[in-house]
């Protein structure tokens, strides 16, 4: 039996964390065991996680300090616990702020040790490929152009592909979506989407809330859902109240990809879910806000001119990016506004595609890719 230990921080993680195991199940010739810190979806793939996921799921520098001395103890609750397991390998998935903690620590283990999801060193923070260097054997990267940022300091780096693009958001039934809410063809249909990290909603969600009344009292009507998941559904209804409008809850993925098909607009939180909506082409506004501490080192830091992965692949604004002090009410308000007028919407769409195209939508699926790869390194364990 071969033993793979895993770990994911967020729910993004999460769900490359669960195809990984089912494709490695899949392919492998002889028994796998795995291990690790995982979600909902990584655990209903068999993985027995040592404590709850969403304990990790915080960003941001001035969010982070006060659960600082918590997430110092998963640190070394996990270190032990790989000891204890002694895994042939060792898969960090995204969270490296967590996973370079406790792979430093294990740096005389056995384990091989891969980290799946290259950080966005192209970004910002170029330096970092030293310490993925010192700590990992390999890196997998969801990005084409990565590769090279890692295999110049020597770390051998492999692209496997956006998980993004085996989730099915482009494969969504709006019709059906609209047919099971009561809702006609006609109606306006909004996706809002204000983030997976509690830090991210207690930002975002007052604001959307006053982007739908500016609109309300512009003569728009609207349905409104949110796609949300475990780290945020219980308490993100309380962020709702002041909203304007009845807004219903999904935490189904396959609805989610309904809701995106059926949907005219959608605002969401910068991150994985700005490519699902593009897959699912769903006219779309970014907008994120962090402390201003956080904002201020992140600004020092940042070499890109977007922070949407479409617009950094593009090199322009095709999808508008509302960030910080542009993260407001009204001016949302206005870019919605225009974004559910019909040319425009197309406008965006087609401009969009040819990003899609370069991060390899209709070709080999990244899980496979993955698992091939890490079936491939047991195998000289």
């Amino acid at each position: 039996m071969k033993k793979i230990f895993l770990i994911a921080g967020e729910p993004s993680g999460d769900h490359i964390g669960a195809r990984l195991i089912e494709k490695i199940r899949d392919k492998a010739e002889c028994d796998v065991k795995f291990t690790g810190v995982g979600g909902p979806e990584m655990e209903a793939e068999g993985l027995l996680s040592n404590f709850p996921m969403h304990e990790l799921s915080v960003m941001g520098i001035a969010e982070v300090l006060p659960h600082l001395p918590n997430i110092l103890k998963r640190v070394r609750q996990t270190v032990t616990s790989i000891i204890s397991e002694n895994p042939d390998i060792l898969i960090t998935i995204d969270s490296p702020g967590f996973s370079n903690q406790v792979v430093a620590r294990l740096r005389d283990h056995r384990a091989i040790k891969v980290h799946y999801v290259a950080p966005t060193v192209w970004a910002w923070r170029p330096w970092r490929v030293h310490k993925y260097k010192k700590n990992y054997d390999m890196v997998l990267a969801l990005l084409p152009f990565e590769p090279p940022f890692f295999e110049k300091v020597g770390l051998p780096c492999q692209y496997v592909g956006h998980p993004v693009l085996e989730y099915g958001a482009d494969r969504g039934n709006g019709i059906l979506f609209r047919e099971r809410h009561g809702i006609s063809s006609k109606a306006i249909v909004l996706c809002i989407l204000p983030g997976s990290r509690q830090s991210e909603v207690r930002r975002l969600a007052p604001i959307f809330g006053n982007v739908l009344n500016i609109l309300l009292k512009r003569g728009y009507s609207f349905h409104v859902f949110i796609p949300t998941v475990e780290t945020v559904i219980k308490t993100l209804p309380g962020y709702l109240t002041d909203w304007p409008v009845n807004v219903t809850l999904l935490s189904d993925s396959k609805e989610k990809y309904d809701l995106m098909a059926a949907s005219n607009a959608a605002i969401a939180a910068s991150g994985t879910v700005s490519l699902e909506l593009a897959l699912a082409r769903v006219p779309t506004i970014i907008a994120y806000k962090v402390s201003p501490i956080t904002a201020h080192i992140l600004r020092l830091m940042i070499k890109v001119k977007f922070a949407n992965l479409i617009n950094i692949i593009l090199n322009k604004e095709a999808v508008p990016e509302r960030l910080q002090n542009f993260c407001k009410p009204a001016i949302i308000a206005d870019d919605l506004e225009r974004l559910l007028d019909n040319t425009e919407k197309d406008k965006q769409i087609n401009e969009v595609a040819p990003a899609l195209k370069k991060l390899g939508v209709g070709g080999k699926l990244p899980s496979s890719r993955a698992a091939e790869i890490i079936l491939k390194l047991l195998g000289n364990t």
